[in-house]
């Protein structure tokens, strides 16, 4: 393969990543929408924001749906920072929203 083939290949592939790159936003997007909803909820009745045992119950479930190439390992350390990030969302809007009622 020539550079300029390697080039046009490379050009080809970069277009899928950013389309799965915005695919990938879209769904982080529609997560953080129901773990908004799932903080109101938990606000209204009181309860903790962080619950270990569902944090361990999403790690089995995206382990259970995973078929690589991605390790078991480095799909959890993808969603511990994913469920990090929605776990501070959830206290900024859980005190923005107590912000309002006051």
């Amino acid at each position: 393969m020539t550079q300029d083939e390697a080039r046009a290949k490379l050009d080809e592939f970069r277009v899928l990543i950013d389309d799965v790159d915005r695919r990938i936003v879209d769904l982080l997007n529609e997560r953080t929408r129901t773990v908004e909803e799932i903080g109101r909820v938990k606000r209204s009745a009181a309860l903790p924001i962080y619950e270990p045992k569902r944090e361990t119950a999403v790690f089995e479930n995206v382990t259970a749906a995973n078929h690589g190439p991605l390790t078991p390992d480095a799909l959890k350390r993808i969603f511990e920072r994913i469920i990090d990030e929605m776990r501070t969302i959830q206290k900024q809007r859980m005190q923005s929203d107590g912000d309002k009622q006051c």
